[in-house]
């Protein structure tokens, strides 16, 4: 049976990645990184990717923990990893080609990013699922560590082109592992958070505890950017938070904030209630179950728009507000309307299709 708030945080953090993409390609003349748009934009960006990869190790934990239950055999489990892996990359290879740099986009066709890393996700889930929440909670303290060990290998000088290219086999490898725009370390953090989360679902109060923590980190982050005179987030650069290269504390941060909005969409579902405001959030469910989908399909649109403003000027702070707003909202109604004439047309239903027939 499938969680209602789940389906409703997926969808959060499916549009949020849109909002931060679109940003990226549409981003208003004048804005510096201080402006307060900027910081907003950023903000959103911040938890976007967090809130999509760990809701995503959630599913897939879910998902391979009730196979691991049923006692599947290695067949059962390639029939179930192989096309989830090979689905992912071919996505991750087709969104490379339809923001692609030569367009004006943003990717090398071999560049490495979030579909790359999910699938390497789906590849070790059966092995998650048989590993004790203890093993997974420390591993998952490990990986968070993890920025701390690669130091500099991490590279927080690299600009954006340097990490979504590579040059020989070598450097693609260190992109993919650690120092790219997802790399495995530390981003596996947020996967193994995902089953931790998913194993204390009947244990609301472990959660609230484990977040009332985090947010104790938080303002200790916080307190450090005043005290120190750092800015306390940016994408990448000086601050006490930091993207590209995720940091320690963005990861503190950011997986804080997921566990927050996760407990709070949640309601009362997980005891047998509602979700949080019971059906007046649905309309987000359908955008939910084509999480995958969208997030394919909205880079088909921000190729064809990068490819129209390559060398036009940007647009005023109002237009590209507006633009990024009307293209992050407009999924809610595809969505459902895709799952009212088109239930069988998409990514999900392709993989579904498949795993029926073996």
């Amino acid at each position: 049976m499938r969680l209602r708030h789940i389906d409703r945080i997926r969808a959060i953090a499916v549009l949020c990645m849109v909002e931060v993409h679109t940003a990226a390609i549409v981003p208003p003349s004048g804005i510096t990184v201080g402006h307060p748009a900027a910081f907003v934009a950023a903000a959103f960006g911040g938890m976007a990717a967090p809130m999509f990869v760990t809701i995503s190790g959630w599913s897939m934990y879910s998902s391979a923990s009730r196979r691991s239950s049923e006692g599947h055999s290695v067949r059962q489990w390639t029939d179930w990893i192989i096309p989830r892996f090979a689905l992912l990359c071919m996505c991750q290879i087709m969104v490379n080609l339809l923001l692609n740099v030569e367009r004006g986009g943003r990717f090398e066709w071999h560049t490495p990013g979030v579909l790359t890393l999910l699938a390497i996700s789906a590849a070790i889930c059966p092995a998650l699922a048989r590993t004790s929440m203890r093993a997974r909670s420390a591993l998952m303290l490990l990986f968070c560590a993890s920025p701390l060990i690669l130091g500099h290998n991490a590279g927080p000088e690299m600009g954006w082109f340097e990490r979504v290219d590579a040059g020989n086999f070598e450097e693609w490898f260190a992109r993919l592992l650690w120092n790219g725009t997802y790399p495995v370390l530390p981003w596996l953090f947020y996967i193994l958070l995902g089953t931790v989360l998913h194993d204390l679902r009947g244990h609301s109060r472990v959660r609230e505890r484990g977040v009332v923590l985090g947010i104790l980190a938080t303002s200790i982050t916080l307190a450090l950017s005043v005290i120190e005179g750092v800015d306390w987030a940016l994408t990448s650069g000086d601050a006490i938070l930091t993207f590209f290269p995720a940091n320690m504390p963005f990861l503190i941060v950011s997986g804080t904030m997921v566990a927050l909005a996760l407990r709070i969409l949640e309601g009362e579902e997980e005891s047998g209630g509602e979700p949080l405001l019971g059906d007046r959030l649905s309309l987000l469910e359908p955008a939910g179950r084509l999480s995958l989908t969208i997030y394919v399909s909205h880079f088909a649109v921000l190729g064809s728009v990068a490819l129209l403003m390559d060398g036009e000027p940007r647009l005023a702070l109002v237009p590209a507000f507006l633009v990024t707003i009307f293209h992050t909202l407009m999924w809610i109604p595809l969505a459902s309307l895709h799952e009212r004439k088109f239930p069988g047309f998409s990514l999900e239903a392709l993989l579904r299709k498949y795993q029926s027939s073996r």
